[in-house]
């Protein structure tokens, strides 16, 4: 059953008790629909786009529901390119029920996840990498992650892919008009300018291909373990980072038995910072189970604080312990209590005293430049930020080398042609071009009923 014109209703504000609800609608005849229970000094139906109207909502019964503000909003100007109307309400769940149940019985039904947001795709008021950037916007906690989503809504990644997309097209196009006119032997474009537009497009999407790991920082945040031998000063460096005594700090080694997870925006960046029990042997059972946890965490961390001071000096044993948890590259190593004034140790990256916060900022600097990944950012960069536009591009990347790959081996244009194609599809897959039920289904199924 196709339930793509219908009338849907949802809360778009969120549930409980607030100042104001508002009650979203959407579909043809959504303005009639709610004329049937409204009365203002004017009828909905004869009230132009873009307009809101005061008046008061009534049951089945004709007993008042509540006083309201009408928004209107006429197709295709509109979020979802339909009719749709808003219902300002005061903020009573009691309120917003009663006016969701009157309209379910004038042939409207309850919107799904994301459904108005999958009629404003449908309807081409913008395409799925906007889609997904709502979302975002929705769930960003940061400065940054803000502006990332924003970026995407804004269509940047989506222009550029689109007009990658659109030199593959121009080039296949005339590759397979060439097919056509086999036996007159005509050629519309040279091998070689197919090569060089070859080139060119892999370059641009290795381009995008690069931002992925700061894209995913901005949206995600990044994961941070500090991890150390007991005593050597995680809790301190945390607290100092969170401005607070978050953690509890004392000379007793082993005094963090579990792990304490923490959150911090740092320029803009969200950091989830982890304090971990001190990795050792240990024959305590609760301490124990905090170690397992820590190695835990350790796997599944973007960065790796490894912190020494100078009296338990560098462990080197604990430090090829990690590197079969992690790898070198996001491992960050931090030599603390500097301002004891002993000697400091090697194989050391940053040196803090987390009493006295010298060195602190080196550490935040160095923690911000290895989870971004890329030197410069600014707000026209296209940013690649979710595994799906990732994996898009890869596949698209790997068409376009098959198909230089088969020019040099001087196989036919239908070859080229049809690597060629499966490169734009990919792109295509990436702003919705070519999609298909389930991606669909699978992307809008994470946003909120109601947008």
């Amino acid at each position: 059953m196709n339930f793509e014109n219908d009338i849907i209703v949802a809360l778009a504000t969120p549930a409980g008790t607030g100042a104001i609800s508002i009650i979203r609608l959407s579909g043809e005849g959504s303005i009639p629909a709610v004329d049937k229970i409204f009365k203002g000094s004017a009828k909905l139906s004869e009230c132009q786009s873009h307009t809101i109207h005061y008046g008061k909502v009534y049951d089945e019964e004709q007993s008042l529901i509540d006083d309201v503000l009408i928004s209107i909003y006429r197709n295709p100007n509109s979020y979802t390119g339909e009719d749709s109307i808003e219902i300002s309400t005061h903020g009573s769940p009691l309120i917003v029920q009663k006016i969701i149940q009157t309209l379910l019985k004038s042939n409207i039904r309850i919107a799904e996840p994301g459904e108005f947001t999958k009629r404003a795709f449908l309807n081409g008021k913008i395409d799925l990498a906007q889609a997904e950037a709502v979302v975002d916007i929705i769930n960003s906690r940061t400065e940054a992650s803000l502006r990332g989503a924003r970026n995407q809504l804004d269509g940047i990644l989506s222009n550029k892919v689109k007009t990658l997309r659109e030199e593959l097209i121009k080039v296949s196009s005339l590759i397979e008009l060439e097919l056509d006119f086999a036996e007159e032997d005509v050629q519309f474009v040279s091998s070689p300018e197919i090569l060089k537009l070859i080139d060119h497009l892999v370059e641009e999407i290795n381009q995008l291909l690069n931002t992925y790991s700061f894209g995913k920082v901005l949206k995600d945040g990044v994961n941070v373990a500090l991890v150390g031998k007991p005593n050597v000063g995680k809790s301190s460096i945390l607290n100092y980072i969170l401005k607070e005594s978050r953690s509890i700090v004392s000379e007793i080694p082993g005094t963090t038995r579990d792990i304490i997870r923490e959150e911090v925006s740092i320029d803009g960046i969200l950091f989830r910072i982890i304090d971990t029990a001190g990795i050792r042997v240990t024959e305590e059972e609760i301490e124990r189970e905090g170690v397992a946890r820590s190695r835990n965490a350790v796997e599944n961390s973007d960065i790796v604080v490894f912190i020494s001071d100078e009296m338990s000096g560098f462990d080197t044993e604990l430090y090829n312990n990690l590197l079969e948890l992690t790898t070198k590259a996001r491992i960050i190593s931090v030599q603390n209590k500097i301002d004891l004034g002993l000697p400091q140790l090697l194989n050391i990256e940053v040196k803090v005293s987390a009493k006295t916060g010298e060195g602190m900022n080196d550490l935040l600097n160095y923690m911000k430049k290895k989870s971004m990944g890329i030197e410069s950012y600014s707000e026209k960069t296209a940013i690649v930020s979710t595994l799906r536009h990732s994996e898009a591009l890869n596949r698209a990347k790997t068409h376009l080398i098959n198909s230089r790959n088969t020019i040099h081996n001087k196989l036919s244009g239908e070859f080229v042609s049809l690597d060629l194609r499966n490169a734009e599809d990919a792109l295509g897959e990436i702003i919705g071009e070519v999609t298909s039920e389930d991606i669909l289904n699978s992307i809008f199924s994470k946003f909120c009923i109601g947008k």
